[in-house]
């Protein structure tokens, strides 16, 4: 197999969701996703990109990440298994210092597209971890997570509803999450709430890694591509404010977000 991966982009900038969120990441932004869901503001990651060879791409993530002398930001934020929180609420557990973990500047985040369809993506994120690199990948959830790196940081998504790709998702990825991962949920309509709703429900997803309820911004005329899946029709809009009422209401354990980086720049601004 050639050591080469087609690449849309990589550049620096500040991570814009996930509990990473703020953070200084490097992007690594592969070409070509199998899906298509309606609210994608990526499309021209589908197509764009040039080869790269595997060397190329570790040379130029080094390079954009040398300014930060191996700077690290500082984690005090751990899970309490839940006999630590049964002891802990009894009064059981010793007081203890919280569990710090040190991350390196930047993190490194591998994007598409779709990352998982390009097998060299594999061996370059076990590489980026050798490095020292805190690595994350975003993934859509219907592709195998099992053979990536231990020691990266899923971030995938079950694909909602208006998405129109809801029949995409593997189920068969649930048992290989870990405390480590997170879960992404991009919701549009009530239907997507209600559906996230009974998957955090149905497999104990809140007990198992963070959960995050990402809200669909509207896509600009300069993001609409015609090889999107359209919202199924009947659906009910759902605006940002009405999704963290919701979760609100609710009691939801989970990480309403927006996209960061689309309040700091254009929607449409690559790159960023």
């Amino acid at each position: 197999m050639s050591d080469t991966l087609v690449v849309n982009e990589i550049y620096l900038s500040l991570q814009g969701e996930s509990t990473f969120a703020g953070l200084p990441c490097v992007f690594v932004r592969l070409t070509a996703c199998n899906l298509r869901c309606s609210y994608c503001d990526t499309a021209y990651a589908f197509t764009e990109g040039k080869k790269w060879q595997m060397d190329d791409v570790l040379a130029r993530v080094r390079e954009l990440a040398a300014p930060f002398s191996n700077q690290a930001v500082g984690d005090d934020v751990r899970r309490l298994t839940s006999n630590e929180e049964s002891a802990a609420a009894h009064g059981d557990r010793k007081s203890e210092p919280p569990h710090v973990v040190s991350y390196k500047l930047p993190f490194v985040e591998l994007t598409g597209g779709e990352p998982l369809l390009q097998p060299n993506v594999l061996p370059l994120m076990k590489r980026l971890c050798d490095d020292g690199f805190t690595v994350l990948i975003e993934t859509s959830g219907a592709h195998d997570i099992a053979p990536i790196d231990p020691r990266v940081r899923r971030i995938m998504d079950l694909k909602c509803p208006s998405s129109g790709e809801v029949e995409r998702n593997r189920w068969e990825n649930i048992p290989h999450l870990k405390a480590t991962d997170e879960v992404k949920f991009v919701i549009g309509t009530v239907e997507d709430y209600e559906w996230a709703k009974e998957q955090i429900a149905k497999y104990n997803l809140a007990a198992i890694c963070p959960l995050l309820f990402s809200w669909v911004a509207p896509l600009t005329p300069e993001q609409q591509d015609k090889s999107l899946k359209k919202v199924p029709a009947g659906q009910t809009p759902l605006t940002r404010r009405d999704l963290a009422e919701r979760i609100i209401a609710d009691a939801l354990p989970v990480r309403f977000q927006v996209q960061m980086h689309k309040v700091i720049w254009s929607p449409e601004q690559r790159g960023v």
